[in-house]
């Protein structure tokens, strides 16, 4: 049995949105609710799954059953494709499952041709109107499905507008727009080297497999990999009968939003253009004009508008993105889809939304992505600036963007990648610039509007843009920006606010993000339904303060070995590390002892109250010391200029002790507890230090942290109770001495595989497990995660050898069932065990859900991502309650 794959606008509804994709879902509701909407049909995603599971054949009956609905649509429009008296045009769109903005490819006024294009013309009254049509057809259907470049019809556009010495497509007249399709036409057979094919029919299923093979073009690739859509859900392609927005001035086409993307604001947001077709607003082609401006201009359809955009929020109970068009006065709704927006919009969106009685908490939640908080947790322009603007545009996405000024995507892209910050600057973006767009800080355009491609795609990813910035001429091939008598060179700084949509040619001061009361609101609602504690990495008061104010509940990791390369410090290192004596090596950790008791009391008066994790040194000694060829080279120079023999000699031994610990895998090496069973006088050293701060803040505050102390890098029950004894007799003497006493924990780390196997023996000597999942992705895979980032990873990623990144986010197949492993046998052991995961993957969202589900107790992150896991953390708890 075949199956079906091809539904018409009638039989579908929101419930089958896997099937019929975003677009097609929405209009088949709207459909349902009796909402004006073009009639057509919909090919499903499993066709497009199906066509590219057999390299781009269709499957069989997938043509049939397009040519059966299209015969229906035919019937109940009394038109028909390639009609001479009563010809049916119609739009082929993409329509993904998840909202892919601009991303993949649409074809217009499929049906007009040199038969149909007189029959159009008297049936509008409109000759213009037809042409308009015509050329716009041959433009899309010529850049979509032949694949030739648009430029080669740009450019002809552009001349001929040069010729007749008007300024916009709309001033050009039937006759120049007649002449302009036959110029078009040769353009066509020129690049194809033959005449293309005038059969509508033709036209129509080469357009539906263009749709198909967009959802594999690299911009939708770019764009799936960056917001993590799955690669294998196919787009569905929705053939519609086209409505008009370019039949003259009671026409028009437009972009609206039900509550404000930027801002959440419950208000009128949108843009339209009259008398043009919908991608001449979202490409930014034409600036529009705002959507109150329709009020005057085509008073019924607005209000029409109005009571649509009301209905359809009230039943998808969501801010929606919609799209219209308005063919001589009747308004036509062609998708509405949950718009887009910032996360401050996402988050005042939600608390509103919730006071108005139409979602509940857990709803709200489960409506903003975790990740989008990062947005609101980054810098502004510092208001004491003295700068003044030298350009204004749209304030198209808010914040601030401060990077040198780049005018090519590529560009963007190749120095983004290393790390350099660039804002990308385009006289107007493309679906094709999204990977520019991905690494830059901001975007700036010459042209475009707030319901642009290069708007939309900017605020989804929190990057700040300013569009339609007027009066700016950009030359993309002498890269610079012409803003009056002020000339940005490539390289050049440049400052973007995207909350107000001002330009300066300069980089300016920033300033620290201010969460508001949308922000606090919410999160507190988070608070009250996850289940893990949130805690933060933090290795200075200033970290731990900063986590501490956006809600960590604690330190879960507190790296010590940061606290050792200061200038004041590393003489004191060198002198540890080169001792011949225990005696000298005795007398070089007491200098140290006082500066690491000083760190401490620093991050124990910010955390007083909360837990603090304070891991023991863990990397190689040879860290500390000068590099094995440098320190060579200065022996030999000291010996060709006859030094003082006593520095000659430090240095000898400076330099034999940096041979003596040269590792050729030191990241497997003495690092560690292994440095503590070689060196038991670091553990010592480090255990007083930590006791006598917390002392020191316990008498200075009347309050202290509640201190656990963590042994890195065990393999083995016997390093942990080697060091637990080491340990515990230093806090016992601290703890004598003072003539007081507070509650230690003492746990380890587990970051070798080994050490998750046999978890339930060390689970006998610790009171805590702490996940080092950056460390034990790397041992259990077998990957150096510098050199594989920085190598083969990105071509494991590009070929699916890996779903992602397993640094980025944790590989639950292998390494989750290690951790899964080692808390089940830990807490069979230990009922008391305490466990948490401090790698960077205590930061991410679907980590965290995978932590929740393995019954963790806590995560710890960066401070900036705290925010971020205590989202994630409630909606671990509300999806597993769902499921």
């Amino acid at each position: 049995m075949t199956d079906r794959y091809v539904y018409d606008l009638s039989e579908g509804s929101a419930e089958m949105k896997p099937l019929l994709g975003g677009k097609g879902a929405g209009v088949a509701e709207m459909t349902r609710l009796g909402v004006p909407v073009p009639d057509g049909f919909t090919v499903t995603t499993e066709a497009c799954v199906d066509t590219m599971t057999r390299k781009g054949e269709w499957p069989e009956g997938l043509d049939s059953q397009v040519w059966d609905g299209l015969k229906r649509l035919e019937e109940r429009t009394g038109r028909g494709l390639g009609d001479v008296d009563k010809p049916l045009l119609v739009s082929v769109r993409s329509g993904a499952v998840i909202s892919m903005p601009g991303m993949m490819d649409t074809i217009l006024n499929l049906g007009i041709s040199d038969d149909t294009v007189e029959a159009v013309a008297k049936e509008a009254g409109n000759e213009r109107f037809a042409w308009d049509c015509y050329r716009r057809f041959i433009q899309m259907y010529g850049e979509v499905v032949e694949g030739i470049d648009a430029h080669v019809y740009e450019d002809a556009l552009t001349a001929l507008k040069e010729e007749r010495g008007v300024e916009s497509d709309t001033d050009l007249t039937a006759d120049d727009l007649k002449g302009l399709v036959d110029t078009f036409k040769k353009l066509s057979n020129e690049q194809l080297g033959g005449n293309w094919t005038t059969d509508p029919r033709e036209q129509l299923m080469r357009a539906v497999d263009a749709v198909f093979r967009s959802w594999l073009n690299p911009r939708a690739f770019v764009y799936r990999k960056a917001n993590k859509i799955p690669d294998d859900l196919g787009t569905a392609v929705n053939v519609m009968q086209m409505v008009f927005g370019n039949r003259g001035d009671t026409s028009a086409t437009g972009v609206c939003f039900t509550r404000n993307p930027a801002t959440g604001a419950k208000e009128l947001y949108g843009e339209f253009l009259v008398n043009a077709q919908g991608e001449d607003v979202v490409a930014g082609i034409r600036t529009p004009r705002s959507l109150a401006e329709m009020e005057e201009v085509l008073p019924e359809a607005y209000r029409d508008l109005i009571d649509t955009m009301k209905k359809m929020e009230s039943h998808y109970r969501d801010m929606q993105d919609m799209e219209f068009t308005v063919e001589n006065g009747k308004l036509y709704l062609l998708q509405t889809r949950n718009g887009k927006r910032t996360a401050a919009a996402a988050l005042k969106v939600a608390r509103d939304l919730v006071a108005e009685g139409v979602i509940t908490k857990e709803e709200a939640l489960m409506r903003i992505e975790p990740a989008q908080l990062d947005q609101l947790l980054h810098e502004a322009i510092d208001p004491n600036h003295t700068e003044q603007p030298v350009a204004e545009g749209l304030p198209a996405s808010p914040g601030a963007a401060v990077g040198e000024a780049v005018f090519d995507a590529d560009v963007a892209a190749e120095r983004g990648a290393k790390g350099e910050k660039v804002v990308l600057i385009r006289f107007e973006t493309t679906p094709d610039d999204i990977h520019g767009v991905i690494v830059s800080q901001g975007v700036l355009t010459a042209h475009g509007g707030m319901t642009s491609h290069a708007a939309v795609v900017a605020r989804g990813m929190g990057k700040p843009c300013v569009a339609g910035a007027r009066g700016i001429k950009i030359d993309a091939k002498a890269a610079t920006l012409t803003i009056g008598d002020t000339v940005i060179h490539e390289g050049d700084m440049i400052t973007l606010d995207g909350s107000t949509g001002e330009v300066f040619a300069a980089g300016l001061p920033l300033i620290p993000p201010q969460i508001n009361a949308d922000f606090e609101e919410v999160l507190s609602w988070a608070d009250e339904i996850r289940h893990l504690g949130v805690e933060a990495n933090a290795d200075n008061a200033t970290d731990a303060a900063k986590a501490r104010e956006l809600g960590a509940e604690g330190i879960g990791l507190c790296r010590t070995e940061h606290m050792f390369f200061g200038a004041d410090r590393l003489p004191a290192m060198h002198e540890m590390i080169t001792a011949d004596t225990p005696e000298e090596r005795q007398a070089a950790v007491d200098k140290i002892l006082p500066m690491q008791q000083d760190d401490f009391e620093g991050i124990f008066t910010a955390m007083k109250g909360l837990p603090v994790t304070v891991r023991l040194l863990d990397p190689p000694l040879h860290e500390f010391l000068p590099n094995l060829v440098e320190q060579s080279l200065k022996v030999q120079k000291l010996e060709d200029q006859g030094a003082d023999p006593n520095e000659l000699d430090k240095e000898r031994r400076l330099l034999a002790q940096v041979k003596k610990l040269h590792e050729q895998n030191p990241m497997l090496g003495t690092r560690g507890c292994r440095l503590g069973m070689l060196y038991p006088e670091i553990p010592d050293m480090q255990a007083r230090a930590i006791i006598r701060a917390v002392l020191a803040v316990l008498k200075k505050e009347g309050e202290t942290v509640q201190i656990n102390i963590m042994i890195p890098l065990v393999f083995t029950p016997i390093e942990l109770e080697t060091h637990r004894r080491i340990v515990q007799q230093a806090i016992d003497e601290e703890f004598e001495a003072a003539g007081t006493k507070v509650d230690v924990k003492i746990g380890t780390m587990i970051e070798l595989p080994r050490a998750a196997l046999v978890a339930d023996k060390i689970a006998e000597v610790a009171d805590f497990f702490s996940f080092g999942t950056n460390d034990l992705t790397q041992t259990t895979l077998g990957i150096s995660r510098d050199d594989a980032e920085n190598g083969f990873l990105t071509e494991y990623l590009r070929t699916k050898v890996l779903k992602d990144n397993p640094f980025a986010s944790i590989d639950q197949e292998g390494v989750g069932q290690l951790v899964a492993g080692a808390v089940e046998k830990g807490r069979k052991t230990n009922p008391q065990l305490n466990v948490g995961v401090c790698g960077e993957h205590g930061g991410d969202p679907d980590s965290i859900h995978f932590f929740n589900k393995t019954g963790l107790d806590y995560v710890s992150c960066s401070p900036f991502r705290v925010p971020i896991a205590r989202f994630a953390a409630a909606q671990a708890v509300i999806s597993q309650k769902e499921k």
